[in-house]
């Protein structure tokens, strides 16, 4: 629901690699769940819906710094269609980041969720010229997540419709995260 995934949807086709970094300060709240759950899992479900192919393989690992949970976590996950994510998530940084990159044959789009700003490059091809790098920041029309969220909630539930986000892709994300955190726990 965060609108610069909104605005940097359109412009991805078939991503080969993602990096994710999702860091924030020490909470004082969700400390009975490890940052997986707590942080990771948002970007899970954004990477599911953009990817839309099946993940084939996990290497994780996490280590619990300041709580008996992992408060730091690193993924790399494999699609069937080739694409590799990267996502580390930390809940002991010094700084909040919320970031997520795409690297495409032809493209580069990097979302600071935060911010609500992309940024898309794109390699542009002209008649008898060397080929060129083109983009900047693509326009995004910011909105607060959770209030879109909630208006698309009441929309569906109005309209007896599917919301954007339906509970497959929920559970989805959930079962993503508990094959990450079973990854690291083997470790």
């Amino acid at each position: 629901f965060n609108p610069a995934v909104t605005a940097a949807r359109v412009h991805l086709a078939h991503p080969r690699f993602i990096e994710v970094h999702r860091l924030g300060t020490f909470p004082e709240r969700s400390l009975d769940i490890d940052v997986v759950f707590d942080l990771m899992i948002h970007d899970l479900d954004v990477i599911a819906s953009l990817v839309r192919s099946p993940v084939s393989a996990i290497e994780a690992v996490g280590v619990p710094v300041l709580t008996p949970k992992y408060d730091i976590a690193n993924a790399r996950l494999r699609f069937e269609s080739g694409c590799i994510a990267n996502l580390t998530a930390s809940r002991i940084s010094r700084e909040r980041v919320r970031k997520i990159r795409f690297f495409q044959p032809d493209a580069y789009i990097s979302i600071d969720y935060a911010a609500q700003e992309v940024e898309g490059w794109r390699l542009v091809r002209r008649d008898g010229a060397r080929p060129a790098i083109e983009g900047g920041t693509l326009p995004v029309q910011k909105d607060e997540p959770l209030r879109r969220e909630l208006a698309d909630f009441l929309r569906a539930t109005r309209e007896k419709s599917a919301p954007l986000v339906d509970g497959e892709a929920g559970r989805a994300a959930l079962e993503l995260a508990t094959r990450i955190a079973e990854k690291m726990e083997s470790v």
